[in-house]
């Protein structure tokens, strides 16, 4: 996500519906990170949004080299420096009213820590597809980045909140099918 702009305004997208059924076509469950596969499946339900992208977020330390790590971090005090690899989902929403209702939903899920949870728009993915919009756990001061190196302390604190998104991204998915 290193190019993090502002929100932008919903447009209209004649495409939308074409778009949507291309990117599901194209999603199988093994290329979503176990944890958050149910959900991601669940938004992509709802006529009026499907996902581009997603990451659950992944701790990569000393003695923990699998870039794709799903474990949770134990505490302990032999790990120094962590590489956070970022927790995210980049949606595509219709502009229409239940998407406009999305969209704010999405919006409430930064209040969780301001400082560690962003709602913007990519530059690169607004140009592959409209009203597209990314929510990421990352500490703001690398809000534009990819990775992050942490030190343990503040991983796990990364980590909690990581967990805390993913409950509320789950409840908004749930909600939203009722």
């Amino acid at each position: 996500m290193e190019t993090f702009t502002e929100l932008k305004e919903l447009v209209e997208n004649p495409h939308y519906q074409a778009q949507r059924q291309k990117a599901l076509c194209d999603l199988a469950d093994d290329m979503i990170d176990m944890p958050i596969t149910n959900f991601i499946n669940g938004f992509n339900k709802l006529p009026y949004c499907f996902t581009l992208q997603s990451c659950y977020g992944h701790f990569v330390y000393k003695g923990q080299k699998d870039p794709n790590n799903l474990a949770s971090l134990s505490v302990t005090n032999t790990i120094g420096k962590v590489e956070y690899r970022i927790a995210y989902i980049a949606f595509c929403i219709e502009k229409s009213a239940s998407g406009i209702v999305l969209l704010e939903n999405l919006k409430k899920i930064t209040t969780i820590d301001a400082e560690n949870v962003q709602f913007f728009c990519a530059e690169w993915f607004w140009k592959k597809q409209v009203n597209s919009y990314a929510l990421q756990v990352e500490p703001d001061r690398f809000k534009r980045k990819d990775t992050a190196i942490v030190d343990f302390k503040e991983a796990l604190y990364i980590e909690k909140i990581r967990n805390e998104f993913f409950v509320q991204l789950f409840e908004l998915s749930e909600n939203a099918k009722k």
